[in-house]
């Protein structure tokens, strides 16, 4: 019976009581610590799964798990504490639990035992917490002991640090406390400008120099004049007509739309005219080939009325030579006698005279016209102030109108304006017209404040590429 249990008849123990660690039941059990080892590489990742299973490793990760759940529960070791700790004597219960407990004692018993959540966040571990070595560094630790040290051995000798020193004067002669001012110090403090030059504020600032007070920020920079003047005269928001109202009137509706209208048509025509000038030319009025060597060959033949005459073309060539004079270059320098450059010098004293005496007559001739040279420059002066007050007028004509800042003109936006038919009757169904950023922004370039802008345009930095896709392609219909 022996022998035959003992065959092949009986099935070989499982793994896992093989490694479980205890000695089985059966006769072909054996103990975990006779069984012959596996031999295999211990470099490689099934080497250390098969160490991780084996009996000796499991039972040293129980028994360090063991260990750790004491120290966390009991901070320490079972069979390391004191039997005081492990035992008590029970006395029976005790006489406060006897006495029965009102029910203003039980609803303070009640608040005063922790809530649920407070005892699940709490920390049950019996470890302490490791050490911060960081936290009790201090820096130039030495530096301070040494300090600490001298100052220790300065008391001694009657010294004492600074800091104590003035905590010794302010003890002995505490600061005056000043009064607060009251209603009555308040109403008779007199009142003055803030922005005016004889401040108050600024007296302590007066005679000293500019250059040192805005240096120090003790005075601001002076604003130029051009930045006190308002860029243009128009107000910074505009009242809409009449006519874009609630409820306007007929004739206030019809002139608001009469205006939208003139505008729309000026823009259509501006539209039409670009047209035309871009228009290619029709049948009739296209360039032929002779109109074209026409147009490319004018200015470069002179015509004349009397082409062909012979009379008149053979002319000039038989008098040229008597037609043109003698240059006085070509004929031989002869040199002046004495009495010829007298004589001219003469000439030239007695034009000189006569000029001189001509002047003087003039002047003397102007002495009987200052009445007509007072008229004139009484015309001159009032036409240069009628010019000054054209341009003035001119100017503040043009206040109003937005400038030329940029590349780009001003344009007026559109005029917000609603048909006869899309009138409501009451507010709740009224459509709302126009966009307020977009009418802030338009009020900025109109008073100057900013250039007319456009919107930038999109430009893309790569070309785009059409692929077709694979599936989509093999899909044949």
């Amino acid at each position: 019976m022996a022998a035959g249990s003992s065959g092949g008849g009986v099935r070989p123990c499982s793994k896992s009581a093989a490694d479980s660690g205890f000695l089985g039941l059966r006769p072909t059990s054996v103990d975990p610590a006779l069984r012959r080892r596996r031999r295999g590489p211990r470099n490689k990742k099934r080497g250390w799964r098969r160490l991780a299973q084996e009996p000796l490793a499991l039972e040293v990760d129980h028994f360090l798990e063991d260990v750790r759940l004491q120290e966390r529960t009991r901070g320490g070791l079972v069979s390391e504490a004191p039997d005081e700790k492990l035992f008590f004597v029970d006395t029976g219960p005790k006489e406060k639990d006897l006495k029965k407990r009102s029910k203003g004692q039980k609803k303070s018993v009640l608040l005063k035992k922790p809530l649920r959540i407070d005892l699940t966040l709490e920390n049950t571990s019996k470890v302490p917490a490791p050490k911060d070595i960081l936290a009790h560094q201090v820096p130039n630790a030495k530096k301070l002991k040494r300090k600490q040290q001298l100052w220790e051995r300065l008391a001694k000798q009657g010294e004492v640090p600074r800091e104590v020193r003035r905590a010794q004067a302010r003890l002995r002669h505490p600061p005056t406390a000043k009064a607060k001012p009251g209603p009555q110090d308040t109403v008779e403090r007199p009142f003055y400008n803030l922005w005016a030059s004889d401040n108050p504020l600024d007296q302590p600032l007066v005679d000293q120099d500019t250059f040192f007070l805005e240096q120090t920020k003790k005075k601001g920079v002076k604003r130029p004049q051009r930045l006190l003047t308002k860029p243009s005269q128009v107000p910074a928001v505009e009242v809409t007509p009449a006519g874009a109202s609630y409820n306007p009137s007929f004739e206030d509706h019809q002139a608001l739309l009469r205006a939208a209208h003139e505008v729309e048509l000026q823009r259509q025509q501006a539209a039409q005219k670009l047209e035309r000038q871009l228009a290619l030319p029709t049948a009739e009025q296209a360039a032929t080939q002779e109109s074209s060597f026409r147009e490319m060959c004018e200015g470069l033949l002179e015509e004349s009325d009397g082409e062909g005459e012979p009379g008149e073309s053979q002319g000039p060539e038989t008098g040229g030579d008597q037609a043109l004079p003698a240059s006085p270059r070509l004929a031989t320098a002869e040199k002046k006698t004495e009495q010829q450059r007298r004589r001219e010098k003469a000439a030239r004293t007695l034009r000189v005279q006569r000029a001189a005496q001509r002047a003087a007559q003039l002047r003397h001739q102007q002495l009987f016209r200052l009445r007509g040279i007072k008229a004139q420059v009484a015309q001159r002066l009032a036409e240069l102030a009628r010019r000054r007050e054209q341009r003035r007028l001119q100017r503040l004509a043009e206040a109003d109108k937005p400038r030329r800042l940029g590349r780009l003109k001003y344009e007026a936006p559109d005029i917000d304006v609603q048909l006869s038919s899309e009138l409501s009757d009451s507010l709740r169904t009224m459509k709302p017209e126009g966009n307020i950023l977009r009418d802030r922004f338009k009020s900025f370039q109109k008073r100057n404040m900013i250039e007319p802008r456009e919107r930038a345009k999109f430009k893309r930095k790569y070309k785009v590429k059409l692929v077709e896709k694979r599936a989509f392609r093999e899909i044949q219909l």
